[in-house]
């Protein structure tokens, strides 16, 4: 056999080899593949989730590990190309102090065109810090400029004020900014758990437990006098408007109302029901805005929520003939 010809059988060996050491190699996969030691591949998990673009927030995400998309409303200024920016970020104290801000959107410009959401454009809650002072009102937009304002009772210290609203074509935002009022600043000593707000002469008492990361059923109840209240009238589409914010860092939790008036259901009182769901253990403050004969007041309270359950706080099935149901131990049903 000539010399060439040994060659090309040499090397068409050597080709079969190495091909055969690809497929294996494919198949079988590198070393380095397996996770180091302490390595977590649950965050691997949520990155990859995120980068495929999953939706965050949905029932297959895991408990603890929140994306971009499922932080509460009202902790950034800025979130989604749409900025607030208040006129003043400092001001002094006093009765109907004014306060403008605008809200500009992906372009730059002041966002003029909103969505009617609880029959108004848009709301701003104020809240001091130390949830001494609470106030829902509803500014009003100059549509030259794009600029919102509204007279506030603003005491000493700082306040954080948030502005919820949906922009036309776009999602429904919460955006939040402080304000730094001028003038003798003493925070309040934090309190213990409230479950009974009394309001003038209407006692509210809140029932229904939070627990993080579950839909948790709240009912608020009102008396006058020690009579229950059977003809609440409707705001902002409701026989009553919670509002949620998480102790520390004022999180601004949305919670929303079953049924509505004039369903031919939904009853005006003395009941009010709502479902909140909290992302994390601690305390919370609720602030229920209600009316009746005319006059909206605003009830609030302070709950504790608990830890979320892990996997070795559910009982077994193994060898337990316990058949009921969460709410026969007392467990409350979400939506």
């Amino acid at each position: 056999m000539s010399a060439p010809v040994k060659l090309g059988g040499f090397l068409a060996a050597i080709a079969a080899i190495f091909g055969l050491a690809l497929v294996v190699g494919r198949v079988v996969g590198p070393v380095d593949d397996e996770p180091a030691a302490g390595h977590d591949t649950a965050h691997d998990g949520d990155r990859r989730a995120a980068e495929e673009g999953e939706h965050a927030g949905g029932h297959d995400d895991a408990p603890g590990t929140p994306t971009a998309q499922e932080i509460p409303g009202g902790l950034m200024v800025s979130q989604n190309g749409y900025t607030l920016t208040l006129a003043e970020t400092r001001t002094r104290a006093g009765q109907d102090r004014p306060v403008a801000f605008t809200i500009t959107g992906p372009d730059g410009a002041p966002v003029t065109a909103y969505d009617v959401e609880h029959e108004r454009d848009l709301h701003l809650i104020a809240v001091r810090r130390d949830f001494t002072g609470f106030q829902h009102v509803h500014p009003v937009l100059d549509e030259d400029s794009g600029a919102w304002s509204i007279d506030l009772d603003l005491t000493p210290g700082t306040w954080r004020i948030f502005v919820d609203f949906k922009a036309t074509g776009a999602d429904a935002l919460t955006l939040g900014a402080d304000l730094a009022v001028a003038g003798d600043d003493r925070p309040a000593v934090p309190t213990g758990e409230n479950r009974t707000a009394t309001v003038g002469d209407y006692q509210v008492t809140l029932d229904g437990d939070l627990a993080a990361g579950k839909d948790a059923k709240l009912t608020v109840s009102v008396t006058r006098a020690g009579k229950p209240v059977t003809d609440l009238q409707p705001y902002l589409g409701a026989y009553g408007h919670l509002v949620a914010l998480r102790g520390g860092d004022l999180a601004y939790l949305h919670v929303h109302p079953d049924g509505e008036p004039g369903d031919g259901t939904t009853q005006p009182g003395p009941d009010v029901v709502f479902h909140a769901a909290v992302p994390s253990a601690g305390t919370y403050h609720l602030y229920l805005d209600f009316q009746h004969d005319g006059v909206v007041r605003t009830a609030a309270f302070t709950v504790t929520a608990g830890a979320p359950a892990t996997p070795s706080d559910a009982p077994s099935d193994a060898g337990s003939s316990d058949t009921s149901t969460p709410a026969e131990h007392g467990g409350h049903s979400g939506h």
